[in-house]
């Protein structure tokens, strides 16, 4: 008898956590933090919906924040067992872990002095930096593609991985468990996937039948992106009309695939001549300028593309012009240098991070271009933006949105709607949950689901609903 809950991404596109029962056997797949507007947010401090000192192990599919986001919260509450992921996501992980504990605690004494002056008591942080290095030692089993692991011997649980094409080291995760009669089943959890043809990350391996369930996300199941080749065009003429008028070009990025990704082609545009050599770029994100150097570490699950950039010692990933700026004055330094020049820092869905800071000095300027390359989830600084606003607050402070906005979603790391259908179809799944999506979104895909696999069945799943599989 196996069961499968869902306490997290369901119902919303972050917070991935889907709980496993096999027999007397427990397992988890992801552990992520549910990111966006407070009422999202707040379920990051609610109880799991289960026992964490009861589950025998857990499977990482990647290292995003929404799925490995709340492993030191697992860990205090009593999970001691092994987490299992590719040798990069562990390292992914670590970092992201660190980095979400100093801007947790950042946060916390930021809203504490504006909060007790009105007599309110702020939520402490999720967890601490001491919580993220007790849960480090619990990433002791690295796998790699194709590697089948015994998780339970009596019961004949194994496991393996194979490539989702999403970011470095992101996995689809198979599982296959005994049923109660007849031969045994085989689960998919597809992480989260890529839809292929990009320059970093290899395309997402196909599905291998037979696979009875399929736990699939839907972060872009109502929608198609623009082709990548589109994308890449409307990215140069953003850059290219923006230097014209001497100002400046803010990315907002995420630290992971998307910069090392963005970094590639203005590297291309800069060798090409569209990029001039007066015009500087200044990756301003910490966390973005570690992970460019831990792709460097891990360039064996790179693209065959990215490993012949390394010819002659030649980093892909950077070219003459472009500055790390690792230090608050660095960072604060760039005000002062004239247009035009390029912006990159984080957060991604500017709810956070040097991107703030730029903005509150730029997006009020029409010589500024913003540049969205990225899933801006509800309630995000990111969505209002791109949803029209003419004003939006940063630092408490009105804001008006006179710069240029480019979305730019053809460099979406997700599948669209037309690749995660294409993917469901090639696995002839018999039951399929939609996950890791907003409501609209997972409807959609459900949908199309639906009407592709007249012979499954399509489930969107509630958060906290359990299924037997």
């Amino acid at each position: 008898m196996a069961n499968i809950s869902f306490f997290g991404a369901a119902g919303t596109v972050t917070g991935s956590c889907h709980l496993l029962q096999i027999q007397k056997k427990r397992f988890l797949l992801d552990s992520g933090q549910f990111q966006g507007p407070w009422a999202i947010e707040r379920l990051n401090y609610r109880p799991f919906g289960f026992s964490p000192n009861k589950i025998d192990a857990m499977i990482l599919s990647h290292g995003h924040l929404d799925h490995c986001g709340r492993i030191p919260v697992l860990s205090r509450n009593g999970f001691k067992n092994s987490i299992y992921c590719t040798p990069p996501t562990r390292d992914i992980a670590r970092l992201i872990l660190m980095d979400s504990a100093h801007v947790l605690k950042e946060e916390f004494l930021w809203k504490r002095r504006r909060l007790t002056r009105a007599g309110i008591e702020p939520v402490e942080p999720l967890y601490s930096l001491e919580d993220v290095y007790y849960c480090l030692d619990l990433f002791d089993k690295t796998v790699g593609y194709n590697e089948e692991i015994r998780l339970a011997p009596k019961v004949n649980l194994r496991f393996h991985t194979t490539d989702a094409g999403h970011i470095l080291g992101s996995s689809q995760i198979y599982l296959d468990y005994p049923a109660p009669k007849g031969p045994g089943r085989r689960l998919l959890f597809t992480g989260d996937l890529g839809d292929g043809d990009r320059p970093i990350v290899n395309d997402p391996a196909r599905p291998e039948r037979p696979v009875d369930v399929l736990v699939m996300e839907s972060t872009y199941g109502d929608r198609l992106h623009k082709s990548y080749e589109d994308s890449v065009a409307e990215l140069e003429e953003a850059i290219i009309s923006t230097i014209k008028r001497k100002g400046t070009v803010l990315i907002p990025t995420f630290a992971l695939e998307r910069t090392q990704e963005l970094l590639f082609h203005l590297g291309n545009m800069r060798r090409s001549g569209l990029l001039p050599r007066r015009v500087p770029v200044f990756l301003n994100s910490p966390l973005a300028i570690d992970m460019t150097r831990l792709y460097l570490k891990h360039l064996d699950y790179c693209n065959a593309q990215v490993i012949k950039g390394m010819d002659r010692h030649r980093s892909p990933f950077t070219f003459s012009g472009l500055y790390f700026t690792e230090t608050p004055e660095e960072s604060k330094a760039i005000h002062n240098i004239p247009g035009p020049k390029i912006v990159m820092a984080g957060s991604g869905m500017m709810t956070g991070g040097r991107i703030k800071h730029h903005l509150k000095h730029l997006l009020w300027k029409e010589s500024t271009t913003l540049v969205i390359v990225g899933f801006q989830a509800e309630g995000t600084l990111g969505r209002r933006i791109i949803e029209g606003a003419d004003t939006v607050r940063i630092f408490g402070e009105p804001v008006a949105v006179r710069a240029r906005v480019y979305t730019i979603n053809g460099f979406s790391a997700h599948a669209d709607r037309k690749h995660l259908v294409n993917f469901a179809k090639e696995t002839k799944a018999k039951r399929i949950f939609v996950v890791h999506g907003e409501p609209a979104a997972a409807a959609s895909l459900a949908q199309a689901l639906r009407a592709s696999l007249p012979h499954a069945k399509v489930e969107v799943p509630a958060l906290g609903e359990t299924f037997k599989i």
